[in-house]
């Protein structure tokens, strides 16, 4: 069962979809960085894609998961997710480790919460 996670508030005030979408948006950033630049047409994409390395051609799957996921958090629901879900375990997982430790522990309250119900 998938929960609704809007207007989600962490004890500091914040709301806790922002502080996900940050550390998401922060993760992809860094990716798009470190790979050529990325075609917007599809006959460029293809071209792109199938010019990359092992482990950029990784990085690149990574970085279209995580854009996925940011503008999904951000309300433009993504293919695969519940449309009412705005903080889905995915975007909780990609966002583990790459936080502060007070946002990690807010998001360790948020997923006890969400185990309670």
């Amino acid at each position: 069962m998938t929960t609704t996670t809007r207007g989600v508030q962490p004890r500091d005030g914040q709301n806790l979809v922002v502080l996900v979408w940050n550390a998401l948006t922060e993760r992809a950033d860094a990716i798009r960085r470190a790979l050529p630049p990325r075609p917007a047409d599809a006959r460029g994409r293809w071209r792109w894609l199938r010019s990359l390395d092992e482990d950029q051609a990784r990085r690149a799957a990574l970085l279209d998961r995580l854009d996925a996921l940011c503008a999904h958090v951000a309300g433009r629901p993504a293919l695969g997710y519940d449309p009412g879900d705005l903080l889905p375990a995915a975007a909780l997982e990609e966002a583990d480790g790459f936080t502060s430790e007070t946002i990690a522990l807010l998001i360790a309250q948020y997923r006890a919460q969400q185990a309670r119900r």
